[in-house]
């Protein structure tokens, strides 16, 4: 951990480390913007914990997350941003000021603040789930799909995002089996269409996953099906219940968030309290993908690199 002088005013203030922080600190610190990072659990957040990533550019036989989150962190410390392990529990602005107050009660000062925490799916909390997560159980069908060619799949969930990526693994997969709680789809009428008549997919209504089971790695999925106990054999397992985002710290500034809890920007990343920016999984409307979080981290900086000259 670095020792940080509590009394420095920072330019730029960023709350997570994930790529999309990391990427805009390496545009700011780069800019000589004093630059401090705080993460609360691992820096690469999401991405750090993909065993591969196959679809972010520039690496033709693909890049285990955690490399990714290295390369970007190294990157921005090398040009001058600080990371430091802590976690924020509430941001207010004073003044022309934001005061950040972490865990252990240290409070930061920035002229500037970067929300980039990300979001997290949401778990089915059931046996086997941590000890396979990102080895055999995923939430990405686009980042994790193309590992699964020739194989079977089950896929989790009975909204839109369930059916849409059901039907993009089909791709891939010899056959998916997709287990939905209730009687029925929550998605819309046309995927449903879609999902019921693909020749690759059997749908499995009132069935609950109960835990994941395997030898080294997954290989079934425990269900109660209409109230008899089953196992499906498995490949890989992909959960589309929703996601939360990571917004908790925000209960004492009013910041605009949707319907769903995810912080709303204009078209420059920042939210309706002046020198907020917001960027990456925790913005209304991203894309749930690392090329464009690092995009969308970059884009920021510039919007931040504006912001402070415009203030000065």
């Amino acid at each position: 951990m670095n020792q940080i002088d509590l009394n420095q005013i920072w330019d730029c203030l960023m709350i997570g480390a994930g790529p999309t922080a990391l990427a805009s600190a390496v545009y700011t610190a780069r800019e000589d913007i004093k630059t401090l990072v705080l993460e609360k659990n691992v820096v690469g957040g999401l991405a750090a914990i993909t065993e591969k990533v196959d679809n972010y550019p520039g690496f033709a036989v693909g890049v285990s997350g955690l490399e990714l989150a290295e390369q970007l962190q190294k990157q921005a410390e090398r040009f001058g941003a600080v990371i430091e392990y802590n976690q924020v529990v509430d941001l207010k602005k004073v003044n022309h000021l934001f005061e950040v107050l972490t865990a252990d009660d240290q409070i930061y000062r920035s002229r500037s603040v970067l929300i980039a925490t990300g979001s997290q799916w949401k778990q089915l909390q059931i046996e086997g789930e941590d000890e396979y997560y990102g080895r055999g159980i995923h939430n990405c069908a686009t980042c994790d799909g193309a590992f699964y060619r020739g194989k079977k799949l089950v896929v989790v969930g009975g909204g839109n995002s369930a059916a849409q990526e059901s039907l993009f693994l089909t791709k891939f997969a010899s056959h998916i089996d997709i287990l939905i709680r209730k009687s029925d789809f929550k998605a819309s009428p046309v995927l449903v269409k879609k999902v019921i008549n693909h020749p690759k997919i059997q749908v499995h209504f009132l069935t609950k996953p109960l835990k994941f089971l395997g030898q080294q790695k997954l290989q079934k999925v425990e269900v109660d099906k209409r109230g008899i106990i089953e196992q499906i054999e498995t490949d890989g397992v992909f959960v589309f219940i929703g996601l939360k985002p990571v917004t908790d710290f925000l209960q004492n500034l009013k910041v605009n968030l949707d319907e769903a809890g995810f912080i709303l920007t204009n078209n420059n990343f920042q939210t309706n309290i002046d020198g907020l920016f917001c960027a990456g999984d925790v913005r209304s409307g991203a894309t749930m993908q690392i090329a464009s979080a690092v995009g969308e981290g970059a884009s920021t900086a510039l919007a931040i690199r504006y912001y402070l000259e415009k203030a000065e």
